[in-house]
C-alpha cells in the first residue's frame, strides 16, 4: 500500500494494538504526528519533558501489560528519554522509542546539521536489547513489528527504531507485516517435572514471587498452586500484587523481616518465579535459603547469579507454573507450616507499623480504605514510600503497585501518569517535595489530558532520604538537602489541579477520599513536620 514513513510507522503501531503514545512534536518527528492526527487511532499524550515521556510510557506499559510507546526527536530529544529507558530497563518493562534522524544525505557525516547525534544509535544501544535505524522508507513496518517483538521475547527490555527525516516524508509503497503470536517459552519437560517432584514432597514449601509473576500474568496459575500446595507465598517489591496481599497465603514483600526471613531460612524447598534477587529483598544477598532452591524464570543468565540453584527452569513464568500445577501431586505440607507463616506475617506487620507511629499509620489505612481496588498505586523514592508503601500498603490486585524499580528519584509524576491513561482509572502517587520538583511540569499534562492522578506530596523541605543519611554519618552536618520549596498548592493551582495543604491523618483522609472521587488532577500537600516523626532505617548501601 502507497503511503508516507509517517503512515507507515502509525500503520505498524496500530497492528500491534497500539492505543496511546507519548512524546513531544519537532522537527524530525513531525509526519509521525501528522499521521497519527489524521488517522485517529491512536491518541498522543504531550508531555512537557521527554524524559517524562519514557517514563510515563513504561507506567502504562506496567499497568496495561502492552507495549508503551515514546516517540522523539533525535539528538536532545532522545537524550532526554534516556533515564527513562535506563528505568524501563532496570525494571524488564516493554517500552519502545521511536525517534527521528536527520536527513539520510546527512547521516554519520558529522556536519553539524540541526539535531545531529552522530552517535545516537550507539548511546541507545547501551539501554535497549535491539536498536534499528531505517535506511528506506519500505523498511519501516518492518522494523516498528521486529523491534516490537524483540522487546517481548523473554525477559521483556526497551528497543528502539530510528527514522531519518527523508524516509519519514517520502511516500512509496510499503507492506507492514503482521506480527508474530508470541505464545512465551515453555520451559523443559525434564525440568518441571523434577520440580513437581521437589514440590510434592516439600514438607515446608514456600513460594518467592518476582515481577516477572505479574509481567507474565502468572498471578493466577501462582494462587492456584500456592493454594493446592498450602505453600506461603513471598514477594518481591516489584511482585507486589502477584497474589492478593489480604490472601491468608500471602506473606508479603517483607522478605528482610526477621520472622518472614525465619519462614524462607527454614523452607525445605523455595520455588522462585520471576526475581533476579534484587538486592532490597534479600538484604544484598545475606538472606539465607536453607533447603533445596528451585528457580523459574524467562531469562536463563539471572538463574544461579545470587544463589546456587538446584532446580533450574529456563521459561515463561505464566506457562511454566500453569505446567508445575497439573504435574505436582497432592502435597505433603507439615499442617501447621502455613499458620507459622501467617502468624509470622502478622508479626512482622505489627513490627514494620510500629515503626510509623499513629499517624502515618492512620494516613496509610485512609489510602487503602478510600482507593479502589482496581487503581494503580505509585510510589516514587521518598521516605513514606521507603516505610510504607512499598511494603506494608496492602496490594490487592496485580498491575496495581508501582515504583522507580531502580530507585531513581522523580520517576513517580509521569509513571502515575502513564498508568491512569492506560488503566482509565484514577491513580494515587505518594511523592516528597524534592523528587517532585523533577518532573513539575507533567501537572500541566495531567491538566490538559484531563489525567486523574491525585498525588499525595509528602513535604518535608528537601531531600528527606539523602538528609538521613547525611545526619546519621556524618556527624549531623548536611549538604544540599535543605531545598527551597514552592507554595505547592498554588503552583498547582495555577496549573489547573484542583489542590490543598494537610497537617493532620483527619485532614488526609477528609480531602483524600474527595480527591479520588473527583476523577480529576488533584494535589494534596502533607506537611511532614506536623506529623509524628518515622524512623528511617540503616540504608543497606556503603556505610
Amino acid at each position: 500500500m502507497e503511503m508516507t514513513g509517517g503512515e507507515a510507522v502509525v500503520a505498524a503501531l496500530e497492528t500491534i494494538g497500539v492505543r496511546h503514545v507519548f512524546g513531544i512534536v519537532s522537527v524530525h518527528n513531525l509526519p509521525i504526528y501528522d499521521a497519527i492526527a489524521r488517522r485517529g487511532t491512536i491518541t498522543p499524550i504531550a508531555v512537557r519533558h521527554e524524559q517524562a515521556a519514557a517514563h510515563a510510557a513504561d507506567g502504562y506499559a506496567r499497568a496495561t501489560g502492552e507495549l508503551g510507546v515514546v516517540i522523539a526527536s533525535t539528538g536532545p530529544g532522545t537524550t532526554n528519554t534516556m533515564t527513562g529507558l535506563f528505568e524501563a530497563s532496570f525494571a524488564s518493562s516493554p517500552v519502545m522509542l521511536v525517534t527521528g534522524q536527520i536527513d539520510s544525505r546527512y547521516l554519520g557525516k558529522a556536519k553539524g546539521f540541526l539535531h545531529e547525534a552522530e552517535h545516537q544509535r550507539l548511546m541507545l544501544s547501551s539501554l535497549c536489547r535491539r536498536v534499528d535505524t531505517v535506511r528506506r522508507t519500505e523498511d519501516i513496518g518492518r522494523a516498528i513489528i521486529t523491534v516490537a517483538e524483540d522487546i517481548r521475547a523473554g525477559r521483556p527490555q526497551p528497543g528502539a527504531v530510528e527514522i531519518p527525516i527523508d524516509q519519514q516524508y517520502r511516500r512509496t509503497e510499503v507492506a507492514v507485516p503482521g506480527p508474530r503470536v508470541d505464545r512465551g517459552y515453555a520451559p523443559d519437560a525434564d525440568a518441571i517435572a523434577k520440580v513437581a517432584d521437589a514440590l510434592s514432597a516439600a514438607t515446608r514449601p514456600v513460594l518467592w514471587a518476582g515481577g516477572g509473576v505479574v509481567g507474565s500474568g502468572a498471578g493466577p496459575a501462582l494462587l492456584a498452586l500456592a493454594e493446592h500446595l498450602s505453600a506461603p507465598v513471598v514477594t518481591t517489591i516489584e511482585g507486589r500484587g502477584s497474589i492478593p496481599e489480604d490472601h491468608p497465603l500471602c506473606l508479603g514483600a517483607l522478605t528482610t523481616s526477621p520472622p518472614i526471613e525465619d519462614i524462607v531460612s527454614n523452607a525445605d524447598v523455595l520455588l522462585a518465579v520471576g526475581t533476579r534477587f534484587q538486592g532490597n529483598s534479600t538484604r544484598n544477598w545475606s538472606l539465607s535459603f536453607g533447603g533445596t532452591l528451585a528457580h523459574l524464570d524467562a531469562d536463563p543468565a539471572v538463574i544461579g547469579r545470587s544463589y546456587p540453584t538446584a532446580l533450574p527452569v529456563v521459561g515463561d513464568a505464566r506457562i511454566g507454573l500453569e505446567l508445575l500445577l497439573r504435574a505436582v501431586g497432592q502435597g505433603s505440607a507439615d499442617p501447621d507450616h502455613a499458620e507459622k507463616a501467617r502468624s509470622a506475617a502478622a508479626t512482622a506487620r505489627v513490627d514494620a507499623r510500629a515503626q510509623l507511629g499513629e499517624d502515618h499509620c492512620q494516613i496509610m489505612d485512609a489510602v487503602r480504605r478510600h482507593t479502589p481496588r482496581e487503581s494503580v498505586i505509585v510510589r516514587d523514592a521518598t521516605v513514606p514510600a521507603y516505610l510504607w508503601g512499598d511494603r506494608l500498603l496492602p496490594i490487592l490486585q496485580a498491575r496495581t503497585s508501582m515504583r522507580p524499580s531502580s530507585a531513581a528519584i522523580g520517576p513517580g509524576l509521569p509513571l502515575a501518569l502513564g498508568a491512569a491513561v492506560g488503566s482509565g482509572h484514577p491513580v494515587v502517587l505518594i511523592a516528597g517535595d524534592g523528587g517532585f520538583m523533577l518532573h513539575v511540569g507533567e501537572l500541566a499534562t495531567a491538566v490538559q489530558h484531563e489525567v486523574p492522578v491525585v498525588i499525595c506530596l509528602f513535604n518535608d523541605r528537601g531531600y528527606g532520604v539523602l538528609r538521613g543519611i547525611q545526619v546519621r554519618q556524618f556527624d549531623g552536618r548536611t549538604t544540599g538537602v535543605d531545598l527551597a520549596t514552592p507554595d505547592f498548592p498554588a503552583l498547582a493551582a495555577s496549573m489547573g489541579v484542583q489542590a490543598t495543604r494537610v497537617a493532620s491523618p483527619a485532614e488526609f483522609e477528609s480531602h483524600f477520599r474527595d480527591a479520588v472521587a473527583s476523577g480529576r488532577p488533584a494535589l494534596l500537600d502533607v506537611d511532614l513536620l506536623s506529623l509524628s516523626p518515622l524512623r528511617f532505617p540503616r540504608p543497606a548501601g556503603r556505610g
